[in-house]
């Protein structure tokens, strides 16, 4: 296995990729009425939600990749408004967020990131970036988590860090994805 604080980026942005699909494999269990109602959290919807993830983290993965999108990243707030068309756009945004980690090293994630807020330029530090970036997905899935609570769709577990012992529990999920936990510890 590697060790290092690179491998840790790399890990947080598998888990992020994980804990999006499962959390959008439960939401496709509802209609799209169910999907789109309102909610109590900080977006009015499990739609408004989901798609305020997903368009931060294109805001964000194209400044890490050295884009300059910037605030039309959101010119459109539900870019995607069925949990079909989220689910695939958010699993293409989280391939190039484990591309983009996959592809660290030490001193990458030194390294300064401009990120264009149109009205001025933003400068952070790459692993400061990847932080916040993680943080912010965190804290709306975990909004979306209890939406999907006042609903009939059992949510998804999504508090958890791929222990070791539960390897054989995210199998088929791992395989859905495509992934071993050889692609996501390196052994």
């Amino acid at each position: 296995m590697q060790a290092g604080l690179v491998q840790t980026f790399r890990a947080f942005a598998y888990n992020n990729a994980w804990a999006n699909h499962r959390l959008l494999t439960a939401c496709a269990g509802l209609s799209q009425a169910e999907f789109a109602a309102a909610r109590t959290g900080f977006f009015p919807s499990l739609q408004a939600t989901l798609n305020h993830i997903h368009v931060i983290d294109l805001f964000y993965i194209d400044a890490l990749e050295g884009g300059w999108l910037g605030p039309k990243a959101w010119a459109n707030e539900v870019p995607y408004p069925s949990v079909a068309q989220l689910k695939d756009a958010q699993r293409a945004i989280d391939q190039r967020l484990i591309v983009h980690c996959d592809a660290l090293t030490p001193e990458r994630l030194e390294d300064i990131v401009k990120v264009n807020r149109d009205t001025s330029v933003q400068t952070e530090r790459r692993d400061r970036l990847l932080m916040h970036l993680f943080q912010h997905e965190i804290h709306h899935r975990g909004q979306a988590h209890a939406m999907l609570s006042e609903t009939t769709v059992k949510p998804p577990q999504l508090d958890e860090f791929f222990a070791a012992g539960e390897a054989p529990l995210r199998a088929a999920e791992f395989r859905d994805l495509g992934w071993s936990e050889a692609t996501v510890w390196g052994g």
